[in-house]
């Protein structure tokens, strides 16, 4: 990019931007040679089946690394905006800046990461203001499926931003206060130069619903049902387990938590006065012993994570919560694209241990989003009346809809950035003016590796092709001098030739390889090797159809 010595006012999505998760955005201002930054939130997603061993995926950071970065300002506590943040802290340090529940939450985070001590954190107040620099933030109360969100009311020189972060409108909230709509139609009436809004829900038409009418339901469900009753919803959404616990009590029925975060999320929740007014919860003893009509768990798990409560539960592994015949799991959540298996092998195992489930499909009132739905989407623009659109937070198709629906509604400029792509907002047209490195890094053995890194592409291959492990001794003159063995690992057999048949005639193809090799050839071990693995791949693709890694040991005598 071409330096100048006029300011600048950019934008710059590293996560978040064609994809749902893993947000991590920066805003910049001054000349293009001597840009100072503030980082808005810095979250995880997380792997699956095309990341075999990797939980936890982030942003990279790399371009940001050595910048003159002002201040990290976190919207919420969700995991897909502060969940990196023990990771990736120290490549680009900076102060924090968090209202007091997310502020809560980072604690342990940064704890894990041994950073505690070193990290500056700064509490601010509901609606409070930060000067970083140039960039004078405002904290904008909000609506989510979370305590304590916050949009972002960022002033500079050249223009005001309102960063959404994620939202609803929500007139009952259960918990926290209705969003400030006074503050919004405040900065519509100064002049809003953008807004980076929320995409999620962007297909949906109509209002995402309200934590109010999800109460209502929750509390005639749960005052019908006989037996023990656990249910299942993200630890993080405040409001819903106020709802839950409530409708609890009301039925004459004790919580107990399972599962660590349930326990996490209650404490910061009390930690700023919620959940206060409610039973203390039953110690995983005494919920052994309850009994079943008067007995609520509340779990986590609903996305049919393995290790969480709910899927111990239905494996009959979990120390206090058990459920059998008679008794009803309710699932108060969506199903988050991709999870989808996962969830359905869940409840299978829970019906057939005789718990009835009940779900958002055949109790719709159980449970309501989170993010703005397209009737939501337009008022928020009537409200802040913005010259230009920047939706981030989705798919690629939830982006350029998102775009769509903002020229609809008048709206003079739109940028729809990928992750990577710099917009510069002011002066002049919104445009991408630069492309910076961007991508992600896997968390992999409590270590953060390279997306194209070399372990998770073998992993990857050998989950589909299976590994192949030979191994034999050579003599002096390079003549076979043992046995071959050869073993398989994640490799099919078949009816008419069992695996163990095939490895035979593998040994054999080895040992024609190894006789092939002349002279020097055979002193080469790194020749023998490729010899071995031409030979066993070729042999395997004939048989398979796949080409699996081959591990060759060879022993000199």
């Amino acid at each position: 990019m071409k330096k100048t010595d006029s300011n600048e006012l950019v934008f710059l999505p590293l996560g978040g931007s064609n994809e749902v998760g893993m947000n991590l955005n920066a805003y910049g201002f001054g000349p293009a040679h001597d840009r100072k930054w503030i980082i808005v939130d810095v979250g995880v997603t997380f792997g699956d089946q095309s990341t075999p061993g990797v939980d936890v995926i982030v942003p990279d950071p790399t371009f940001l690394e050595g910048e003159n970065i002002l201040g990290i300002v976190l919207t919420h506590a969700h995991e897909d905006h502060i969940g990196a943040l023990g990771w990736l802290w120290k490549r680009i340090k900076a102060p924090l800046y968090a209202t007091p529940f997310t502020a809560f939450l980072i604690r342990e985070k940064l704890r894990d990461a041994n950073v505690l001590d070193q990290v500056e954190r700064n509490e601010i107040a509901l609606g409070g203001n930060v000067q970083l620099g140039d960039f004078d933030v405002t904290f904008v109360t909000i609506t989510h499926s979370i305590a304590e969100p916050n949009g972002l009311a960022i002033r500079t020189p050249l223009g005001t931003v309102l960063h959404t972060g994620d939202w609803k409108l929500d007139d009952q909230p259960v918990v926290g206060e209705r969003t400030d709509v006074a503050a919004i139609q405040k900065l519509g009436d100064e002049g809003v130069l953008a807004m980076v809004c929320d995409s999620t829900n962007v297909f949906v038409e109509g209002v995402a619903g309200s934590e109010g009418d999800v109460a209502v339901a929750l509390d005639n469900l749960i005052s019908g049902l006989k037996g023990r009753v656990a249910v299942g919803c993200f630890a993080s959404n405040v409001a819903r387990m106020d709802s839950v616990i409530r409708a609890a009590e009301k039925a004459g029925r004790r919580v107990a938590l399972a599962g660590r975060s349930m326990h996490r999320i209650t404490a910061a929740a009390k930690s700023v006065g919620m959940l206060n007014d409610i039973k203390p919860f039953l110690s995983e003893q005494e919920a052994r012993v309850w009994p079943a009509d008067e007995i609520l768990y509340l779990c986590t798990g609903s996305q049919g994570e393995a290790r969480a409560a709910l899927s111990r539960v239905a494996e009959g592994t979990h120390p206090f919560v058990k459920l059998g015949q008679g008794d009803h799991c309710i699932f108060s959540s969506r199903v988050i694209p991709g999870n989808e298996l996962s969830i359905a092998r869940l409840q299978d195992k829970m019906a057939e241990k005789g718990v009835r489930i009940y779900t958002e499909k055949d109790h719709p009132g159980i449970h309501v989003s989170g993010h703005p739905c397209r009737d939501e989407l337009r008022q928020m623009y009537a409200w802040a009346r913005p010259k230009i659109a920047v939706p981030t937070h989705g798919q690629r198709r939830h982006l350029i809809e998102h775009g769509i629906l903002a020229t609809e509604m008048g709206i003079p400029q739109t940028v729809t950035p990928r992750n990577g792509d710099m917009v510069r907002l002011a002066p002049g047209m919104a445009e991408i003016i630069d492309e910076v490195p961007s991508g992600r890094l896997f968390v992999d053995g409590g270590m953060l590796v390279e997306e194209a890194g070399e372990a998770l592409r073998e992993r990857r291959h050998a989950a589909s092709n299976g590994i192949l492990v030979v191994s034999f001794a050579l003599d002096r003159r390079g003549k076979i001098a043992s046995d071959i063995d050869v073993r398989g690992i994640g490799l099919p057999g078949d009816q008419q030739r069992q695996l163990g048949d095939i490895l035979d005639d593998m040994a054999e193809r080895v040992e024609n390889a190894v006789r092939s090799l002349k002279g020097e050839a055979l002193e080469d071990e790194l020749v023998v090797e490729q010899a071995v693995s031409r030979a066993l791949k070729k042999m395997s693709q004939q048989i398979w159809d796949r080409r699996p890694i081959v591990e060759t040991v060879v022993l000199r005598l």
